[in-house]
């Protein structure tokens, strides 16, 4: 009967340190954006006529937490409000949005953070949201940290 006990108990500390794997990164909030997504031939090609960062989502004029559709261009809340662009992606399929808050990408249809800034397709969204929101260009991002994106974080060797 010790013997069960104990396997039972090897088998639970196995699966908390796998609820811990898979959770990497969640208590600091750290996510690993996505270089690539399927689902970019859906952008609209019109850069001219994007709100400004701090425009009321259209449904419910809640004036924070809004993403802009990458698609239609509309503005709506977030899943943490009223989950005004959730629904919009339900409806429309439109999959691919871009946060005024932080002006991080998201893909409804990938359930994904997208990296807006080594993105090709993405880079003008960032980069004119960006603008409207600071007044300026964002800063350059060099070629070797994209490179280093690429490789998981345990990957990358130590500066020392």
């Amino acid at each position: 009967m010790a013997n069960r006990a104990g396997s039972s108990s090897s088998r639970l500390e196995t699966l908390h340190e796998e609820d811990d794997y898979d959770s990497y990164g969640a208590e600091s909030g750290w996510v690993e954006a996505k270089t690539h997504c399927d689902h970019l031939p859906s952008l609209s090609s019109d850069l001219t006529h994007i709100p400004i960062p701090g425009t009321p989502c259209n449904r419910c004029q809640h004036p924070s937490e809004n993403w802009l559709c990458l698609s239609c261009k509309v503005v709506l809340c977030s899943r943490f409000v009223n989950k005004h662009m959730l629904e919009h992606y339900q409806q429309t399929t439109h999959s691919i949005a871009l946060s005024f808050s932080d002006l991080s990408a998201w893909c409804f249809a990938c359930d994904s953070y997208l990296d807006a800034q080594l993105i090709q397709q993405l880079q003008p969204f960032h980069e004119t949201a960006y603008i409207l929101k600071f007044g300026e260009a964002p800063p350059f991002r060099s070629v070797e940290s994209s490179r280093v994106e690429d490789k998981p974080a345990m990957d990358v060797p130590s500066s020392s």
